[in-house]
C-alpha cells in the first residue's frame, strides 16, 4: 500500500431543490420534491498541493429516519446537521491517507450524532458525503480515475473498521475491482406506480416520458425490476398479481427483487407472504424470478431475531439496518445473507462489505450484495452511485432518478449540456432539451466515468446557481 497522506482544509456546501415529475412512494412516505446537498471539499498532500472535489446527494425525508413525529423538514436538518458534524471530525483528523480519515473520525462523528438523537443511518449520510469529496479531490489531484486509486489501494483502505477481514487478504481483493462497461438498470416500481398505461387516464402529463410500468419497459428495454411491498400480505399479493401480468406479458426473461421497505413486523409476517406467493399460480414466474429480498422488517426488530426460515428459500439483505462498519457480520448470525451498495452509507463501508461477501462466500456459502438507490440525480451524485455499484461489482443497480424527475431539471442549461460533452455515452438530449440519462436495452454505459479523474465525473457543477447550505456556513 502506498497510500499518500492528506488532510482536508475546508469544506463548502450548497443546496439546489428538486422536483419530482411523478410521485414516489416508498414506505410510510409519498415523496415529491427534496433539496439536493453538494459538498465541495478541499484537500492538501503531505507535499504541499491543493485540489478540490466534490459530492451531492438528496435530502430524502422518511428514509433515513422514519420517526412519524418528524416532518420532512425535520429530517433534511438532521442529514444536514450530521454533514456538520462529519466535515468538523474529518478536518479535526489533520493529515492521514484518505481512508485513515474516515476510521480516525467515525468513533467521534458517530458519537456526537448519538447525543443529538440522530441515528445510525443519519451519521452515515454525513459521513459518506465528505469522504466521496475526499477520494474525488485526490483522484483529480493525481489525475487519475478511482478505479486505479483503489486498485492500487491509494486510499489506504484496511480492515481498522472491520476486524473480521484481518487476515483475508484485503489488498488482493481490491487490485480486482473495476468499473465495468456498462451495468443494467433496475426499474422500481412504487406503490403508488401506475402498471398499466390505461391506469394513468385523466391523470397523465404527457411529457413524452413514461408514465406506466408498460410505458417504461417499452421505451427502456428494461430485464431488472425493484418491486415495493407496502407489509399488507392480500393486498401486496394483489399488486404484484398485477405488475406479473404485465413483466410475464412484455419484459422477457426478466429478474427481479422485492423490497419491504421495513413495511413486515417480523419473519413470520414476511414468511406468509412468500408462502402466500407460491401458492397464487399468477405469481409463479414472478417468484422464480426473484433474487433477493430487501430489508422486509422494521429496523427495531430486524437485527433482534434469525432470519434462517427465510433464507434458506431466498437470499435476505440489510439495508435501511447496515448503520454502521459492524452491522453486516451481526446480521449475518441472524441468518441474512446479503447487504446493500448505497453511495448515501458510505463509499469504504460499501467495498468493505463487497470483501466481506467474497471472504464469507469462500466458506461454501451463497452471500449477495445488490446495489440500490434510487433517488440520485443526473449529474454527480448519479456519476458517482453508477461508479461505486461497479466496483463493489454489481452488474445491475436500482435506477430510477430519471423516471420520476425530468433529466437534470433544476440544473442551468448550460451545465447539463457541459454533463453531456463530456459523458456523452451516459446522457442524452430529450425534446425539450433537458439532459437526462441513457438507457438503452436496459444497460446504461459506464466507459465516460471510467475514465474521468476522480470520483465519476469531468465536470463541476455550476455553484453560482445553487444556494448555500445551512449545514455548513460558507465563507
Amino acid at each position: 500500500m502506498n497510500a499518500p497522506r492528506l488532510r482536508l482544509i475546508d469544506v463548502r456546501a450548497y443546496e439546489r431543490p428538486v422536483t419530482l415529475r411523478l410521485p414516489f412512494r416508498f414506505g410510510v412516505v409519498t415523496l415529491r420534491e427534496a433539496p439536493q446537498l453538494f459538498v465541495r471539499a478541499r484537500i492538501r498532500t503531505a507535499d504541499g498541493r491543493e485540489g478540490e472535489g466534490i459530492a451531492a446527494e438528496l435530502l430524502v425525508p422518511k428514509w433515513f429516519d422514519k420517526s412519524p413525529g418528524l416532518s420532512n423538514e425535520d429530517n433534511f436538518d438532521q442529514l444536514r446537521r450530521s454533514l456538520a458534524s462529519a466535515q468538523r471530525h474529518a478536518i479535526a483528523v489533520g493529515e492521514d491517507t484518505a481512508f485513515g480519515i474516515t476510521a480516525a473520525a467515525n468513533a467521534g462523528h458517530r458519537a456526537l450524532c448519538t447525543k443529538a438523537g440522530l441515528n445510525g443511518l443519519v451519521a452515515s449520510f454525513g459521513q459518506a458525503l465528505i469522504e466521496r469529496a475526499i477520494i474525488d479531490a485526490l483522484g483529480r489531484l493525481e489525475g487519475v480515475p478511482v478505479a486505479e486509486l483503489v486498485r492500487a489501494n491509494r486510499l489506504g483502505i484496511t480492515p481498522a473498521l472491520t476486524p473480521d477481514l484481518d487476515g483475508f487478504g484485503l489488498d488482493r481483493f481490491l487490485a480486482t475491482r473495476k468499473v465495468a462497461a456498462s451495468i443494467a438498470a433496475r426499474h422500481t416500481v412504487g406503490l403508488v406506480d401506475a402498471i398499466t398505461r390505461d391506469e394513468t387516464t385523466g391523470r397523465r402529463l404527457d411529457d413524452g416520458l413514461p408514465e406506466s410500468l408498460e410505458e417504461v419497459i417499452a421505451v427502456y428495454g428494461h430485464r431488472y425490476f425493484k418491486l415495493k411491498v407496502g407489509g399488507k400480505v392480500e393486498e401486496d399479493i394483489e399488486r404484484l398479481a398485477a405488475i406479473a401480468a404485465v413483466l410475464d406479458r412484455d419484459a422477457g426473461a426478466y429478474q427481479a427483487t422485492l423490497d419491504g421497505n421495513e413495511q413486515y413486523e417480523n419473519v413470520d409476517a414476511v414468511m406468509a407472504l412468500w408462502k402466500r406467493m407460491g401458492e397464487d399460480a399468477r405469481l409463479r414466474n414472478l417468484k422464480a424470478s426473484l433474487l433477493l429480498i430487501e430489508q422486509p422488517i422494521a429496523r427495531a426488530e430486524a437485527l433482534s431475531k434469525p432470519v434462517h426460515p427465510l433464507a434458506k428459500d431466498i437470499a435476505v439483505e440489510i439495508d435501511e439496518s447496515d448503520s454502521d462498519f459492524d452491522v453486516f457480520p451481526r446480521a449475518r448470525a441472524l441468518g441474512y445473507t446479503g447487504i446493500s451498495s448505497k453511495s448515501c452509507k458510505g463509499f469504504y463501508r460499501a467495498l468493505l462489505n463487497s470483501a466481506r461477501v467474497a471472504h464469507y462466500g469462500a466458506d461454501g456459502g451463497h452471500y449477495v450484495m445488490s446495489a440500490e438507490d434510487l433517488t440520485t440525480q443526473g449529474g454527480i451524485a448519479v456519476q458517482q452511485d453508477l461508479t461505486l455499484a461497479s466496483l463493489v461489482g454489481a452488474t445491475h443497480v436500482e435506477r430510477n432518478g430519471h423516471h420520476y424527475v425530468d433529466g437534470m431539471a433544476g440544473a442551468p442549461q448550460a451545465e447539463q449540456d457541459a454533463f453531456l460533452a463530456a459523458h456523452g455515452d451516459l446522457y442524452a438530449r430529450a425534446a425539450n432539451g433537458r439532459v437526462r440519462l441513457s438507457i438503452k436495452g436496459g444497460d446504461i454505459a459506464l466507459g465516460s466515468i471510467a475514465r474521468a479523474s476522480g470520483l465519476g465525473s469531468a465536470v463541476m457543477p455550476d455553484w453560482a446557481a445553487m444556494r448555500p447550505s445551512t449545514a455548513i456556513a460558507n465563507a
